[in-house]
């Protein structure tokens, strides 16, 4: 959870036993820069590292897009989208726990009631943290959710499905028995999305967001994704919705890019 001001980003962020408030802005050279305030200044060293770790892999950092705008400046459904949001990257969920909570409470509802819940559940099982005036929040760590019955989460206004799939994902990664190194040591999309699918309540949509936003697999693509759907109609002008089929023969150049494609199309709706 964060907030943006005057063009700037605020978040608490949580490193081990630490919790810092963090502003980040871009100063006139556009070099990122990261102020601690309050009470979370000044830091110890191991925790600057690891907020600016973390916000080195929420903005996506490390990518060099070049090879990315030379393939969508070329392709009829991207070049337009490219062209007004240049320089957009993939704001990511660094906490696997984050993202799968929110792809599983982002199924099969609109976008608006999905951070409807998001926000429930935040505030209701999250951690609050005040600073001059303004509320920051935690995400809940997966013990928080892990020991909670289902009655807990109900309230919330999720289905008793999406309350269930919460609490045994919590169970597992406090087990350890579902971590990001373990997804990551599968080697590949395929074998990390197959990890994902064994999971109750994960199917191939969640798996592909979770892979596209934590771990950072540009050829991720959420090809059953009606954000996706609804962008190709747009750009295309018509409202007939697209098949798999058509929307592979249209993503035929996308080739390891499927996320960052999935990405700026979404911008096109927003």
């Amino acid at each position: 959870m964060y907030m943006i001001k005057d063009e700037r980003i605020y978040k608490a962020i949580s490193i081990g036993q630490e919790i810092s408030i963090i502003e980040i802005n871009a100063d006139a050279e556009d070099n990122l820069m990261i102020r601690f305030l309050g009470d979370s200044a000044p830091p110890s060293k191991m925790t600057r590292t690891a907020v600016a770790y973390y916000v080195w892999e929420w903005f996506d950092l490390e990518r060099d897009l070049v090879p990315f705008y030379v393939m969508a400046k070329k392709d009829s459904l991207l070049k337009g989208a490219v062209n007004s949001f240049y320089g957009l990257r993939i704001m990511g969920i660094p906490d696997l726990f984050e993202a799968l909570c929110w792809g599983i409470l982002g199924q099969q509802i609109n976008l608006t009631f999905a951070y409807t819940l998001k926000r429930r559940l935040v505030e209701n099982f999250g951690q609050c943290v005040e600073f001059e005036g303004e509320s920051y929040w935690i995400f809940p760590k997966p013990s928080e959710i892990a020991n909670l019955q289902v009655e807990d989460l109900v309230g919330l206004r999720m289905t008793v499905k999406k309350c269930e799939y919460l609490i045994e994902v919590a169970n597992l990664m406090v087990k350890g028995k579902l971590t990001k190194e373990i997804l990551l040591d599968a080697g590949n999309l395929k074998g990390a999305e197959k990890k994902l699918v064994s999971i109750r309540g994960i199917g191939p949509w969640t798996a592909s967001y979770v892979l596209m936003r934590c771990l950072r697999f540009p050829e991720a693509f959420p090809i059953d994704d009606v954000g996706l759907h609804n962008a190709i109609k747009h750009i295309l002008g018509t409202d007939k919705k697209p098949t798999k089929d058509e929307i592979s023969d249209l993503a035929a150049n996308w080739g390891g890019w499927e996320a960052y494609a999935t990405f700026y199309l979404w911008r096109v709706l927003y």
